[in-house]
């Protein structure tokens, strides 16, 4: 956080901003309480909902490469985003209070219902990850017929830039509207941590140990939609983050699903803040996409992983 606070295009005394407090019409001071401290703390919040997210969809589908975009999670958050922000859906309704999280909320609740549907009741892991693909396939279709009937240039160019993930021109009213619906996600994820714990030895095992019955799943679920609808709503789509982290930290946590769920949130935090740290410094007439910059790390740990693979599979 205090090398976000230092980033940007233009250098201020921090200590002098911070003593200056938020009222002050100090440059610095306004620099840092208005412009650099928000887009930090959303940062955290945005990193700690996507890395907690990929934790949870990956201990309960008990795949490796399964992160919130498999089931179309963060595409239905961003279709609806997209119909309110820039087609007028949200006229006159409050777009900017908490209409668009909750909505983008309900898209990414209503693709994980069609996920559920589709796999069919009792469906295997690999029957949801086949569904997910599917819906998240026929979303991403909605979202580039959305793209092709643009108003305008200038709004195509603005979903595209939305649809790539960014920090910049974020404020405490993104934060404030973020921070609630990721806070319930995590509360809702805490309930379903012995839940993901009793899977990882089965769903057999998981159901005589007293987790049948659809209310955990839908509990999981729920929570993911909760943390990266309302995280997507704010700042875009923002990829690899729920894939990258939970490997990354699954071995401090001796492969404890309900443990990695926590570790995964100060990952992920970790990870987007230092990828926003990375924007804050490229040097360009135009800032550098968050989501672009995650895609950069997460792309070559997916050919890490299959090299991984392929060693195991030889020896």
């Amino acid at each position: 956080m205090l090398a976000a606070l230092v980033s940007g295009p233009v250098s201020i005394d921090l200590p002098a901003a911070f003593a200056d407090g938020w009222h002050s019409d100090n440059s610095d001071a306004v620099i840092l309480w208005q412009l650099r401290l928000p887009r930090s703390v959303l940062a955290i919040v945005v990193g700690a909902a996507l890395g907690m997210g990929g934790a949870a969809m990956q201990g309960m589908l008990r795949n490796p490469l399964a992160e919130p975009a498999l089931l179309g999670v963060s595409s239905g958050a961003a279709l609806v985003a997209i119909l309110v922000l820039y087609y007028g859906a949200g006229i006159g309704l409050g777009v900017d209070g908490f209409l668009l999280p909750l909505l983008a909320i309900i898209g990414a609740l209503l693709s994980v219902a069609c996920v559920w549907l589709l796999a069919g009741q009792g469906a295997s892991a690999s029957r949801l990850v086949l569904a997910g693909v599917a819906i998240n396939a026929f979303l991403s279709a909605l979202m580039a017929l959305a793209l092709n009937y643009a108003p305008s240039m200038f709004a195509m160019q603005e979903i595209v830039f939305w649809l790539l993930g960014s920090l910049a021109n974020r404020g405490w009213d993104q934060v404030l509207l973020a921070l609630p619906f990721v806070a319930l996600g995590a509360l809702l994820l805490f309930f379903a941590r012995n839940y993901l714990r009793a899977l990882s030895l089965g769903e057999a095992s998981a159901a005589s140990l007293g987790f049948s019955g659809r209310r955990f799943p839908l509990l999981v679920l729920f929570g993911i939609a909760c943390a990266v609808g309302s995280s997507v709503a704010v700042a875009g789509t923002i990829g690899f983050i729920g894939l990258v982290v939970p490997h990354l930290v699954r071995p401090l946590v001796g492969q404890d699903p309900a443990r990695l769920l926590w570790a995964s949130a100060l990952a992920g935090a970790l990870l987007l803040q230092l990828a926003d740290v990375l924007v804050l410094n490229t040097v360009g007439t135009q800032e550098l996409r968050i989501g672009a910059v995650t895609a950069f790390i997460g792309a070559p740990f997916f050919f890490w992983l299959i090299v991984s693979a392929r060693r195991e599979t030889s020896l």
